[in-house]
């Protein structure tokens, strides 16, 4: 085994490229990774031989994440998002996906067909809002109907609780409308693999059935709580779709799932009430971002909307919060693991898993796999701390 493991093997030299440039990583980034201490691995000899030890092989395809078996295709796999994408970087379409968005998405694409098949053996019927409105709709009326459906009411807007506990509640009144919602900052449960907020914040995977967010909880709660109701804008209107939440995006799409989600937010007759003009400076945007739990990005824009400001005091002010340091989420990994997975998993996704091994409907290999456990102990202790009893 151990010769076999050492001997060389020939791979077409682009495969090789290929997967370190999907990894966005340079050839000495990657021949630090691979080689030993004190002694890089000559990554660019490889890429222009394709020969190299199968051993190393076997590393490199581990610490770029591609399965061995692509490494001796003859050409680059296509990897084709299943969404569309509609990722803007000031104002210009974004490069390749990361190997963490490419094995998130499909992650969630997994479980939601899992879930799906699941509601559908139970004889779940389609959710009667999903797809119910389109582009052209009024988004106020969109935005109304949104906030009837999960009864995101006035008293829960103006809760006293802390951002992270304000989008807690938001995924839970979403989840109970029908909606599965995860939330991870990392993929699955390797924290040496973060999910960063500046390729994507979130994304929207429409099913009548089993319509499923995602939100990259490594960003700062309060862009986390406007991308949930940004992705619910994109399940009303039936559409996938994967986004960074730019609010200046100038993509018709774009720009009405904002619009809802701006007024399922920060419903504009509430805000005028509370408007009390700028003359405070950013105290008052302060103000206003802690009252509705947005950005100040946000309040800006429901300003402008309301007509409450003109479009130079927008943009100077606009220009001014840019300027401000970004603040990013916390979830790496840290804390209780068993409270963090309900977040990462949802409240609805892991009991419906859990149920269905203990009664047999699926074998406990899936589940695991589903739920990104390893062994029963965990399992059982997982179902513990979801109340499910197993």
């Amino acid at each position: 085994m151990c010769g076999y493991s050492n001997m060389n093997v020939q791979v077409q030299p682009r495969l090789l490229e290929w997967a370190r440039e999907r990894a966005s990583l340079a050839q000495a980034e990657l021949a630090a990774m691979v080689g030993t201490k004190g002694k890089p691995a000559p990554i660019e000899e490889w890429e222009r031989t394709g020969e190299l030890p199968l051993k190393k092989l076997e590393v490199i395809a581990a610490k770029v994440h591609v399965p061995l078996g692509y490494l001796f295709l003859k050409e680059p796999p296509e990897e084709p998002l299943p969404l569309p994408d509609f990722r803007t970087l000031e104002g210009n379409t974004v490069g390749r996906p990361s190997p963490e968005l490419i094995d998130t998405l499909h992650t969630c694409v997994r479980r939601q067909d899992w879930f799906r098949e699941y509601l559908e053996n139970i004889g779940v019927e389609p959710l009667p809002f999903v797809g119910q409105f389109s582009v052209t709709s009024d988004h106020n009326a969109v935005a109304e109907n949104i906030r009837n459906a999960i009864q995101w009411t006035p008293t829960e807007r103006a809760a006293e609780l802390n951002l992270q506990q304000v989008v807690g509640r938001l995924a839970t009144r979403i989840e109970e409308a029908g909606i599965l919602v995860m939330r991870n900052g990392v993929v699955g449960n390797n924290t040496h693999r973060p999910l960063k907020p500046e390729e994507f914040r979130g994304f929207a995977l429409f099913d009548p059935v089993a319509p499923l967010i995602f939100v990259n909880a490594a960003d700062a709660a309060v862009a986390q709580l406007f991308t949930l109701a940004h992705e619910l804008a994109h399940i009303w209107i039936g559409q996938s779709a994967l986004d960074d939440g730019c609010i200046a995006t100038d993509q018709p799409v774009e720009q009405f799932c904002n619009q809802v989600a701006a007024e399922v937010l920060v419903p504009m007759e509430e805000f005028q009430v509370e408007w009390r003009g700028l003359n405070g400076g950013p105290d008052e945007l302060r103000r206003l971002s802690l009252r509705f739990k947005v950005s100040r990005f946000v309040i800006l824009i429901r300003a402008f909307e309301g007509r409450l400001i003109d479009r130079e005091t927008l943009d100077a002010r606009y220009d001014e919060e840019r300027s401000r340091p970004f603040r990013a989420g916390s979830d790496s990994g840290g804390g209780n693991f068993y409270y963090t997975q309900r977040s990462r998993l949802g409240r609805r996704f892991a009991p419906a898993v859990i149920r269905s091994a203990r009664t047999g409907q699926t074998l406990m290999r899936e589940a695991y796999d589903l739920l990104g456990v390893k062994k029963y102990e965990t399992f059982v202790r997982l179902a513990e701390s979801m109340e499910v009893q197993v």
